[in-house]
Order: C-alpha cells, then structure tokens, then sequence
C-alpha cells in the first residue's frame, strides 16, 4: 500500500463480464463508504491489446497491460483482482501472494481440488507476511441475505431442519448457442455445477453456518455438441464438422454438466436439496434460498433481491403466514450509505459491498471472509456432487486444510 496517499492501488486480469462488474464496484466504492484506504485504478490487464485498451478507458482504469505476469511484479500494485477463467486462477492467485499482493479471485477459486489446495496452502503462507486473500462470492453481500444470516444467528427460525436452494438460467435453451469457454471442462471446471452451484453452496453455508457433509447428486448434458465460435482455432471440431468448406458449421464438444441436482447432510444436522440448471426456460437469474427451522422460516429470491419472506412460528396461530421484509432500511446491512428506506439497489451494488469488506479488512490488517480456505471447501463439495454422480451413490466431502469458519 502506498504509505504517502494511503492508497490500495489495484490490477486487475480480466475485463469482461466479471471485470466489468467489479470495476463499477472499484469506482464506486470510496464515494459512497469511508474506507481507511483510497482506491486507485491503477491498471487492466487482458490478451488482446486493442480490447484491453478500450476496457481501460470505458471501465475507467488508468492503463492497460497485456502481460499478468509484469502486472504481478510491479511495485505500484498492491492488490491483484482474478477476473479470468477458472483455468488460470491458480497460476495468477499463487504468483501474486509470492509477490506480495493481497489478492481478490472470483468464484469458483479454481477449477479442481488440486489447484484450490495449492492456492490456499499459498495464501497462509503469505498470511504470515500480512498478505490478504479472499474469494468473490458476490451474493453474501447482498443485504437480504446478509440479513438472513443474522436472523438465523439471532435463533430466530430455531434450529435448521431443512435448505432449499436452487439456481435456475436458461441462456443456453438455444442448441446453436456457440461453445463458449463456459461450456468447456478445461477452462471453466464444470458447467451449472462451478458456475452457478457454487453460489448457493457457498450462500446456504454462509446463512446457516453449516457446512455440506456428504452428497448424492445427478448431473446431465442436454446438448452435447455446439458451434464453434468465429474465429475459435484453438478447438477442435467435433467428428465430421464442417465449416471451412462451405457446409454445415464446424462443432465441438460440450464437456460440462448443463443441470446439477443433489441431496446433502450437513455438519449441524440440517438437510438439503440444491438445484443448478442452465436449461430453466424462462428463468433468466433465479437464485432462491429457503431455510426451514423448529421455530419459523426464511427465505430468499433474488428476483425480489430488496425482499426476504419470514415465518414466526411463535406467533399466535391467527396471526401467522409469511410476512414481507423490505430490505432497504438504513439499519439493515451495508443500507447506511445508499438511498432512503425504500429505494432499492441492484445486483451490482454485491460487488460494492464485497470491494468494501476486502478494502477494510486490508486496510486494518484483518482477514476477509471468504476466505481461500472457506472457497476450498466449496471447491471440495462441488467435486463430492461430481463424483457422486459419476458413481450414482452418496459421497463423503473431503475434509478441508484448515478449520477456518464460513
């Protein structure tokens, strides 16, 4: 950190979806919170350089690089943010902590178990040195969440009995959609399963403060093969594939799941059934999380993001049913520094509050949550869900490096 300004100045490897997203929260985040510390915008970094350049002026980053690994070595960054696919994660994460650099990486923190334990192995050592990590999962920080948690903390709904959660996209409906990077096992890890599964794993535990023990789970693929995207040389077309002859378009093989379903025990006694598809025809974000208890029940949609339902069971049975909790008041979580009661906020606003967490716990030496441990974990139940399908019986997850807390 730059002792004379008091600046945490930032490089970021990625600028697309994901990029985008968290360089809104990068500019934002200083002028709508005080932070101990002042964001600076220092450089973008991605492989083409005329794109990396444009990203830098419409994101609002001060220059541009083609080279992570120049990035990672410069003095004047002290924080690498991980926007890229999952196959680089690992490689980036561990030579930025080597560095020196605290570092922010998106979820899924890695594409196997292997790499997910080779990366948080690192962040401990670097811990020893001050150096911070932490795991992008976005969706703790919306606020209904972040209150749904504290009503679960506060013994509101009793003790947990039953999770549901599913994650429902349809953006792949279409069998001509082109293979994207999304819909191959070697850069993206898994399909739902990484993609959007991790999410609801990492948020279920998070609320409730269990975590998943074993699994059974069922995966499948809808369309097996898919175009090839322009100007996509680096894949290999599929058996009898045209394209460059006129014919019928070159395809490729989908080598990741479009659907995951699975049951799980969980380390606090509670069950659950989670759902993850791409194949949701209509479902363009749906994200729902119900947490049952022995006293009442909450539950979030992220279609109503401002919104929870609860139930108190403890009230007089005339009295009872789900009431409605508008999640927009200064004294609910993160809120203080947006609008007045009753002015929602949107999806990008999670990143902010993510951004916020990691700049303070940099600033006052303390260490964000998620932490890299805490995403292995994911990393290690995603895996569980896979081998269990492959074997079609119950799965133990495998126990983590460390005893860290969700």
């Amino acid at each position: 950190m730059s002792a004379q300004h008091n600046e945490l100045r930032v490089g970021m490897i990625g600028y697309a979806f994901m990029g985008a997203a968290h360089s809104q929260a990068w500019r934002t985040v200083n002028r709508v919170y005080d932070l101990p510390s002042r964001v600076r915008m220092a450089a973008v970094c991605g492989r083409d350089e005329a794109q990396v350049a444009q990203a830098a002026d419409r994101l609002g980053w001060e220059s541009h690089t083609t080279d992570w690994r120049a990035l990672v070595a410069r003095d004047d960054i002290d924080v690498i943010d991980i926007c890229t696919p999952g196959d680089s994660h690992a490689e980036i994460a561990i030579a930025a902590l080597a560095a020196g650099k605290h570092v922010l990486c998106e979820k899924p923190l890695a594409n196997t178990v292997a790499e997910a334990e080779q990366m948080t192995a690192a962040a401990e050592s670097a811990r020893a040195s001050g150096v911070r990590s932490m795991c992008g999962f976005n969706y703790r920080r919306v606020p209904a969440v972040t209150l749904m948690r504290q009503l679960v903390d506060a013994g509101r709904i009793g003790t947990i009995r039953h999770i549901r959660a599913v994650y429902l996209q349809d953006w792949i409906v279409d069998p001509e959609f082109p293979l994207v990077w999304r819909l191959q096992k070697d850069k993206a890890g898994s399909g739902s399963l990484g993609d959007i599964g991790a999410h609801i794993i990492d948020a279920t535990q998070y609320v409730t403060g269990q975590r998943i023990t074993t699994v059974s789970g069922l995966t499948e693929t809808f369309v097996t093969h898919r175009p090839l995207p322009a100007g996509s040389s680096g894949l290999t077309a599929a058996a009898g594939g045209g394209g460059a002859d006129g014919g019928e378009p070159a395809t490729g093989e989908v080598t990741v799941d479009d659907a995951a379903l699975f049951m799980a025990r969980l380390d606090g006694g509670a069950i659950a059934n989670y759902e993850a598809t791409r194949f949701a025809t209509g479902r363009k974000n749906g994200l729902r999380i119900e947490i049952n208890g022995s006293l009442g029940s909450v539950a979030f949609d992220f279609e109503r993001m401002n919104e929870l339902e609860f139930y108190d069971a403890t009230r007089p049975g005339v009295e009872q049913g789900f009431s409605r909790i508008i999640v927009t008041e200064p004294d609910h979580p993160y809120l203080s520094a947006w609008w007045p009661p009753g002015h929602g906020i949107g999806y990008e606003h999670s990143f902010t509050h993510e951004v916020r967490d990691f700049v303070e716990a940099v600033a006052t030496g303390i260490d964000p949550t998620p932490s890299f441990a805490d995403a292995l974990q994911v990393q290690r139940v995603l895996d569980a869900v896979e081998r269990s399908a492959g074997v079609g019986q119950w799965t133990t997850v495998e126990s983590a490096l460390t005893t860290d807390q969700v």
